[in-house]
């Protein structure tokens, strides 16, 4: 949110901005916190804090329909062993909530 856009809203100040963080998004939390951090010094979300929510990859297999966490990347069924899956989570890099003091 940049400072026009807490002007035009009358927002003063921003204590948490909440994220949601996908595991296949390709952003580190640890390294998005930390920037995060230094990014918003001497600015009016100066002392805001990025609370992360991790979301973990997980897929519904085309062949017989289970619902899987993809654990180190594998995008097999664990049920059936097909490697038709779509993704349902693990992409996101979301704006969650934005918390005024």
């Amino acid at each position: 949110m940049t400072q026009d856009e807490m002007q035009r809203q009358r927002i003063e100040s921003i204590c948490a901005v909440g994220l949601r963080v996908g595991a296949l998004s390709g952003v580190d939390p640890g390294a998005l916190t930390f920037c995060f951090e230094t990014a918003v010094s001497d600015t009016p979300l100066t002392g805001a804090k990025l609370e992360v929510e991790f979301v973990p990859a997980r897929g519904r297999c085309r062949s017989c329909g289970h619902e899987f966490e993809a654990e180190d990347f594998l995008f097999l069924c664990s049920k059936c062993d097909s490697r038709d899956v779509d993704m349902l989570t693990g992409q996101e890099l979301d704006i969650v909530y934005l918390s005024k003091p």
